[in-house]
C-alpha cells in the first residue's frame, strides 16, 4: 500500500536540505520578532490597536535578534534533537538582542515605554522555545508514529532508563510506551515525557498486546535483583533485553543506550564473588608462572587474569597449536598496550610428557605451575575414556611429579565438582587426579599442591549452556535429562580468580571449592 504520507507536505518539508531548514526557521523569526514587539506594545498599552511612535524599532528588532542568535548557534541545533542547550542559547540571545534594542532606544530619545521590551523579552523567549520543542514533538509524532515502530517498555526509572527512553524517542524502531518502576513515588511522574508506572501497568498492557518487549535497565542493581525482574518477566511471555553494565560503559566496551539480549551470566541468581588482592597477587606478582592447558577457556582468562598482576615470566603451555598461538598473541598484545615488560613464552606440547614438564619448569625458574589442561566435555570423555584417562590422571600425574622435580612451589589443579561421588568418567578421572596430588603431597613435598572444584562455568568449552542457548533459537527441544536438576553456577573471570587465590591459601592437599550459593534448576 502507498504511504500518502511521503508525499505530503510535511515530508517534502522534513526533505529539505540542512540550509533551506535554517532559511526557513531564520525567515519565521524575522516575521515573528517585529509582530511580537508590537504585541508588546499592545500589552503594555492594553489596546489591540496600539499606536507605535517610534516604528524604527520594529524593523530593527530582527536584524538585532537573528544574528545575536546565530552567533549563539541557535540556528545550528537540529530541531528533532533539541537538548537543554538550546534554552541556554534563547536565554542568553533574547536578553543580549533585547539589551541593546533598549540601548539604541535610549540613545535615540524613543518614548518606548521601557516594560515594553521586559513584555518583548518574554515574548521572544515563549515564542523561541515553545515552537522549536512543539516542532521537535510534531516531527516525533509525525515521523516517528509513520514508520513501523514497536511499542516497547523500559524497567527502571533511574539514571539509565532515564537515557535509554532518551534515546529511544529519537529511534525510528524503538517506541517506549511506559517506565515500569517498582518505587511508589516515581509511579505517576513523567520522565521525557513517558509516564512511569507499576508492575499491574504491564501486566495490563501485555495482556492488551500493546507491549511485547521490555528493555531492562537496571546495569547497577544485584544480579540478584535482576534475576528476580527477568523471572517475574518471564510469567508475562515477554521479550526481554538489557542494556550494557556500568562496568562495560565505564571501560568502553559498550554504550548505555546499545541493547542486547539478556545473558545467562544475569540469571546466576547471585553476585559474582569478589576476591581478596592479598591473595591474588601472592603466588603471581614478580613471580614466573607456568600454566598448562593456556589455550583453553580456564586456561586462557586464568592467563589474562594473571598477565594484570605482574609476574615476571608467563609461560603457556597447550597441545592445541591454534589456541596456543590465539592466546599468545592476546597477550602479548595486552602486556605491550600496558607497557608491561612481562616475558611471555608460549611451548606446544602435552602434559603427559613428564621431561617436558619438568624442562619447562627448570628452564623458566618457574615458581608456580595451575594446571587446567584437561578434557572435561562429559559425553566425549565418556565415549573416549582411555583419552580421558590418559590426559585427566596420568597427564595430571606426569605434570605434577615434572613439578616436584623441578623444585616448583606452588602447584594448582583446576578440578570439577563433577569428581564429588562421580556419575561420569570425566567427573572419575579429575577425582582420580585429586587423589593423586593428595598422595603425593601426604608423603611430604617442598611444593604445595592443592586443588579447586569448580561449579558449571558459563561460557566455558565444557558448558552446556551455548547448547542449550542454540537448542532454544531453534525452537527446541531442549535436551534436559531430568526436570528437576540442579546445578551451580559462575562465570569464567569469577572461577580463574579463584583458581588464583586458592593457590595462595593453601598448606598443602587442600580441595578448595567456592560457595556458589542456591543451585540453578536447568529448567
Amino acid at each position: 500500500m502507498t504511504n500518502k504520507y511521503l508525499y505530503s507536505p510535511v515530508h517534502r518539508m522534513v526533505s529539505l536540505s540542512r540550509t533551506a531548514k535554517r532559511l526557513v526557521m531564520l525567515s519565521a523569526d524575522a516575521l515573528a520578532a517585529p509582530l511580537l514587539l508590537w504585541l508588546a506594545y499592545g500589552l503594555r498599552l492594553n489596546t489591540v490597536t496600539p499606536d507605535v511612535t517610534d516604528l524604527w524599532l520594529l524593523v530593527a528588532a530582527p536584524l538585532v535578534l537573528l544574528p545575536v542568535l546565530y552567533g549563539f548557534g541557535f540556528y545550528r541545533s537540529v530541531v528533532r534533537y533539541l537538548g537543554a542547550e538550546v534554552a541556554w542559547s534563547i536565554l542568553i540571545g533574547t536578553t543580549l538582542s533585547v539589551v541593546l534594542l533598549a540601548a539604541a532606544a535610549y540613545m535615540a530619545s524613543a518614548s518606548t515605554p521601557r516594560s515594553v521590551f521586559i513584555i518583548f523579552w518574554t515574548l521572544l523567549v515563549l515564542y523561541l522555545g515553545g515552537s522549536r520543542f512543539m516542532m521537535r514533538r510534531f516531527l516525533y509524532n509525525v515521523l516517528g508514529k509513520r514508520v513501523a515502530c514497536e511499542a516497547v517498555a523500559v524497567f527502571g526509572a533511574g539514571g539509565a532508563g532515564a537515557q535509554l527512553v532518551s534515546g529511544l524517542l529519537s529511534s525510528a524502531e524503538l517506541h517506549p510506551q511506559m517506565i515500569v518502576d517498582d518505587a511508589p513515588g516515581k509511579q505517576g511522574t513523567l520522565l521525557c515525557g513517558v509516564p512511569v508506572v507499576s508492575r499491574s501497568a504491564l501486566e495490563k498492557a501485555v495482556e492488551g498486546g500493546a507491549i511485547r518487549t521490555v528493555l531492562l535497565a537496571l546495569p547497577s542493581e544485584s544480579r540478584a535483583t535482576r534475576m528476580e525482574v527477568v523471572r517475574w518477566l518471564e510469567t508475562l511471555n515477554v521479550h526481554v533485553q538489557t542494556v550494557p553494565s556500568f562496568a562495560d560503559i565505564a571501560t568502553g566496551k559498550a554504550r548505555l543506550e546499545e541493547i542486547k539480549e539478556v545473558s545467562i551470566e544475569d540469571l546466576l541468581g547471585r553476585d559474582s564473588v569478589p576476591p581478596r588482592a592479598d591473595l591474588l597477587t601472592r603466588c603471581i606478582s614478580g613471580k614466573h608462572v607456568l600454566v598448562t592447558g593456556a589455550g583453553g577457556s580456564i586456561g586462557s582468562e586464568l592467563c589474562r587474569q594473571i598477565l594484570k598482576l605482574h609476574p615476571s615470566k608467563l609461560v603457556l603451555l597447550d597441545q592445541s597449536e591454534f589456541g596456543l598461538y590465539a592466546i599468545e598473541k592476546e597477550l602479548r598484545a595486552a602486556a605491550g598496550e600496558r607497557n608491561k615488560s612481562i616475558e611471555v613464552e608460549a611451548v606446544l606440547g602435552s602434559v603427559v610428557n613428564r621431561g617436558l614438564m619438568e624442562r619447562l619448569c627448570r628452564e623458566h625458574r618457574v615458581d608456580t605451575v595451575y594446571h587446567a589442561a584437561a578434557y572435561k566435555h562429559v559425553p566425549i570423555v565418556e565415549a573416549n575414556p582411555s583419552a580421558g584417562v590418559r590426559n585427566n590422571i596420568l597427564g595430571t600425574l606426569e605434570a605434577a611429579l615434572g613439578a616436584e622435580a623441578a623444585q616448583v612451589k606452588h602447584f594448582i589443579l583446576v578440578s570439577t565438582d563433577k569428581a564429588v561421588r562421580p556419575t561420569n568418567v570425566m567427573g572419575a578421572t579429575k577425582r582420580f587426579a585429586e587423589l593423586v596430588l593428595q598422595a603425593i603431597a601426604a608423603r611430604g613435598s617442598e611444593t604445595v599442591f592443592s586443588m579447586v572444584r569448580f561449579g558449571n562455568v558459563l561460557g566455558s568449552s565444557g558448558s552446556v549452556v551455548p547448547l542449550f542457548r542454540d537448542q532454544i533459537q531453534k525452537g527446541g527441544p531442549v535436551t534436559v535429562t531430568h526436570p528437576d536438576v540442579i546445578r551451580y553456577f559462575m562465570t569464567i573471570p569469577e572461577a580463574s580468580q579463584l583458581v588464583i587465590q586458592a593457590g595462595a591459601m593453601a598448606q598443602g592437599g587442600e580441595v578448595f571449592v567456592l560457595d556458589m550459593g542456591e543451585p540453578v534448576r536447568i529448567v
